[in-house]
């Protein structure tokens, strides 16, 4: 009988044929879908044995020891303990945690909750430490490198915001880096529409901004017109940004500063871009610093090369002669310091460093601090003296020095008494930076007793405020205003500011912005009405045609054209009441016209020491001489009487409010057709109460002819 080994069943064979179909049809597709038609079992008869019964599991068929079937995949892919097929991504295999083989590797990644930091406050954080390092260094492309490596290029207009903000609350160095930086980012690190987002975006937090930073409408301004200058920001931008916001903020009072303040006045770019300190990146005052240090490094360590770099990197080849007077003083404070000190300026004026002129300079404006200097160095006189021949000798220092007859420079005049009246000047204007006291100041002048050295005083106020803050700036104007009521003719100011522009040259080596600063000083004499429009065509005709002050007195004229030029001058440094001229005499009016209604004179001479304007008050005197004529009540005289009385308004200002009226007397009487004869009234009346000063006399003549003309036409 022949064997059964090898034979199938009919079933079986069924089955086996209905297998082969399957495959066949599977074959064909490029991928088996996911719904395979094969059966559950492959079906295999044992090489020599018998034939399984039907309906029984066969040896080879895969199981997990879990007991349960699994799919075998086509080209032996299969499930947990086989290979599976090449680049096989399914995973529908089922994982048992109970299974003796389980792999917890195996198990899918699953993502946990957490804290997600926020990438903008990231963002903030990094540039914070860019901004940091960057004024610290003032390394521009390092800077730009690390903030283009942070990437994240949609938060740029924070960053435009961050860099403002910081520099806003520091000093003029940072303020004008960061306006470098954001020039040199321009285009190459941060889009055009990256910058106009920045700056809406700080115009937006202007009023957070003023809680911290006081002047931070000023400041932003300027950084908005300086971004106009740099060509970073297109002028129509201010307009739209405008729309945008509200009338009453901040930002908005901003851009309108910046039109009307910076980018309307004439020569605005150069204004403008030095008004931080220009190019150099450095205050006056770090230049300063620096020198002192690297003289100090260089008596250590006594290398004249290194020192010489130090000079030539600090790029500030018009400020060398203050290299020469600190190096000076410093050789009379440390006496074994001479030899290394004269040595280093012998080496530094051959090479070309520091040049004749400079070192002459420097010479100079130690010869006139010598006497400040010999209160901590007694011997300073006599030791600057033995280094002048010594170092004319050896060549390093010009012999023209001591045939010098600078007006500034008293080394050696014989004109002891404009020597002294020099001095007593300094301490006079030194005292006054320090109390803010106008009376005190206009006594000690007077006690001098030289009004012929008036025009000295005023070159002598307007060079140390020059070198100061806008706060002394300030101080200054408001001076020149009472000295001019007070003392001083407008011969004497017209005197003093030739004196200045003359030696306008000179004093652009020790103030860099000196031009920019004494064309603001001559304009705003005229808006405070110490000069007249014509005193400036006469200092120009006393000055050379091309000069460095014939320049300036153009550009005075320039910014007394501007529009609104009245209230921008009187800004210009920060002004201590911020109104204009108008403004002010609108205030003047009106608490005249509450007085007159029915108000209390003390009240009313507390609102004339409000306006915080003395140099000013010859208007309340006009206007209250005005109002007295038109309403024909001299009750408002009670009020001049008490503002005289407890020394509000002084003689000199009660003489010129009278002396203005009587100017005007000719338009007032087509108006007030008495007004000659009630002025003469009110002369008579000032006289007796002992309001005006006795040269007045001839003014009440004049007054009196006039009312004599008009009653005879």
């Amino acid at each position: 009988m022949a064997s059964n080994e090898g034979f199938l069943t009919e079933e079986q064979r069924e089955v086996m044929k209905i297998a082969s179909q399957n495959v066949d049809v599977l074959s064909s597709s490029p991928k088996s879908p996911k719904g395979s038609l094969l059966p559950e079992y492959h079906i295999k008869a044992p090489a020599g044995g018998k034939v399984p019964a039907p309906g029984m599991g066969v040896k080879h068929v895969r199981r997990q020891h879990s007991g349960k079937h699994i799919r075998v995949k086509k080209d032996g892919a299969g499930g947990k303990g086989t290979w599976g097929k090449l680049l096989d991504t399914d995973g529908d295999s089922h994982i048992d945690r109970n299974d003796p083989n389980y792999d917890s590797g195996e198990e899918p990644y699953q993502l946990i909750g957490s804290t997600v930091s926020d990438p903008l406050d990231d963002y903030k954080k990094s540039v914070v430490s860019i901004i940091e390092e960057y004024f610290s260094t003032g390394d521009v492309e390092l800077a730009a490198s690390d903030l283009g490596y942070l990437g994240s290029s949609d938060y740029h207009p924070y960053f435009i915001k961050r860099l403002v903000s910081m520099a806003m609350d520091r000093h003029d160095k940072e303020k004008e880096m960061a306006s470098v930086l954001l020039s040199a980012l321009y285009a190459d690190v941060i889009s055009p529409a990256h910058i106009r987002d920045g700056f809406f975006m700080l115009l937006e937090s202007a009023d957070d901004l003023a809680v911290d930073i006081l002047d931070a409408v000023d400041i932003l301004a300027l950084f908005l017109a300086r971004a106009v200058v740099d060509d970073i920001l297109p002028p129509a931008f201010l307009a739209r940004a405008k729309k945008a916001l509200l009338e009453s903020s901040k930002g908005s009072q901003a851009i309108q500063t910046a039109e009307k303040s910076y980018l309307s006045a004439p020569h605005h770019a150069e204004l403008v871009e030095k008004r931080w300190g220009g190019s150099t990146h450095f205050t006056v005052e770090e230049v300063k610093k620096k020198i002192a240090y690297l003289l100090r490094e260089y008596v250590e360590s006594g290398d004249a090369s290194e020192a010489c770099r130090c000079i030539r990197q600090l790029g500030v080849s018009f400020f060398h002669h203050e290299v020469v007077k600190r190096a000076l003083t410093l050789a009379m404070e440390i006496r074994t310091a001479e030899p290394l000190i004269l040595k280093l300026l012998k080496e530094a004026a051959e090479e070309g460093l520091i040049s004749s002129s400079q070192m002459v300079k420097g010479f100079s404006r130690l010869a006139e601090s010598l006497d400040d200097l010999a209160l901590d160095i007694p011997s300073a006189k006599s030791l600057f003296e033995s280094l002048i021949p010594r170092a004319i000798s050896e060549g390093w220092l010009d012999a023209s020095f001591v045939k010098s007859s600078d007006e500034d420079v008293d080394v050696g005049s014989k004109d002891e008494k404009l020597r002294r009246y020099k001095e007593e000047a300094v301490t006079i204007i030194h005292e006054y930076f320090l109390s803010d006291d106008i009376p005190e100041l206009l006594r000690s002048l007077e006690d001098l007793g030289t009004p012929e050295y008036n025009p000295i005083f005023l070159k002598r106020l307007i060079t140390l405020a020059m070198d100061r803050k806008n706060r002394e700036k300030e101080m200054a104007s408001v001076l020149l205003s009472a000295l001019h009521i007070e003392i001083f003719s407008t011969e004497d100011i017209v005197n003093g500011f030739v004196m200045l522009l003359e030696s306008a040259e000179d004093t652009a080596l020790d103030i860099l912005d000196a031009s920019n600063e004494l064309a603001l000083f001559l304009a705003r004499a005229v808006i405070d009405d110490v000069l007249a429009p014509l005193n400036l065509e006469d200092i120009a005709n006393r000055l050379p045609p091309n000069c460095t002050g014939s320049e300036t007195v153009r550009m005075a004229r320039s910014l007394i054209a501007a529009r609104h030029a009245g209230e921008r001058l009187l800004r210009c440094w920060g002004g201590g009441t911020g109104w204009a001229v108008e403004d002010a005499k609108d205030k003047i009016q009106k608490l005249l016209e509450e007085y007159e209604s029915g108000g209390v004179v003390s009240e009313a001479c507390q609102c004339i020491r409000d306006l915080g304007m003395p140099f000013f008050n010859h208007e309340v005197v006009k206007k209250a001489l005005v109002m007295a004529m038109e309403k024909k009540n001299d009750r408002i005289l009670d009020l001049l009487q008490e503002c005289f009385n407890v020394g509000l308004i002084t003689i000199n200002q009660m003489t010129k409010g009278f002396s203005r009226i009587k100017d005007s007397l000719d338009d007032l009487a087509l108006d007030i057709p008495n007004a000659g004869k009630k002025f003469t009234l009110y002369v008579e009346h000032a006289q007796k109460k002992g309001w005006l000063l006795p040269s007045f006399g001839s003014a009440a003549a004049a007054a009196d002819s006039s009312v004599l003309l008009a009653v005879a036409s």
